[in-house]
């Protein structure tokens, strides 16, 4: 069965821990502008918003990346990037419509969320239910994509995230 993380915005309390695990099990450094997961901040509403990769079913990193470096993981169903395979070409940066692929200057290759082999360190971190794993089935992932598509609509039209 499909896991996926699961993001509640409503009980995120903007503590950035989940930044800084990430960082530190995908790059060994405490360093938000390493994490693969980004919060960010609606000051008009007191609003955090934690978003990372959405593990899309139709991934166009993955269809666009000229060396085939972004491939599924068979385990875990996240689109993942292999750094010996990736080019540093920044194509799959342009192709996210989410903006969740980023560019890593440090090493001249992209990162994304790779849901840490099954294991997320942001849910491991997370001091409240803001972000969890859980089973596809179970957590009705077709009416929570159409209820983030109408968040996302209403978020946008309200005002623009400052990045914390």
């Amino acid at each position: 069965m499909e896991n996926f993380l699961l993001i509640n915005p409503s009980e995120c309390t903007g503590c950035m821990q989940c930044e800084m695990a990430c960082s530190f099990h995908g790059e060994g450094a405490f360093n938000p502008a390493k994490s693969r997961i980004k919060v960010f901040e609606f000051k008009e509403r007191s609003l955090f918003v934690p978003y990372t990769c959405t593990q899309c079913n139709e991934a166009w990193c993955m269809t666009v990346c000229p060396a085939d470096a972004i491939s599924v993981d068979g385990d875990t169903g996240a689109k993942v990037v292999d750094d010996d395979v990736c080019v540093g070409c920044k194509v799959c940066t342009i192709a996210c419509p989410f903006g969740t692929v980023n560019y890593n200057a440090d090493t001249g290759k992209v990162i994304k969320c790779d849901l840490c082999g099954g294991e997320p360190a942001c849910v491991e971190i997370c001091p409240t239910t803001a972000l969890s794993f859980v089973d596809a089935g179970q957590a009705g992932v077709e009416k929570m994509r159409e209820w983030a598509g109408k968040t996302d609509m209403n978020i946008q039209t309200q005002e623009q995230p400052r990045r914390v």
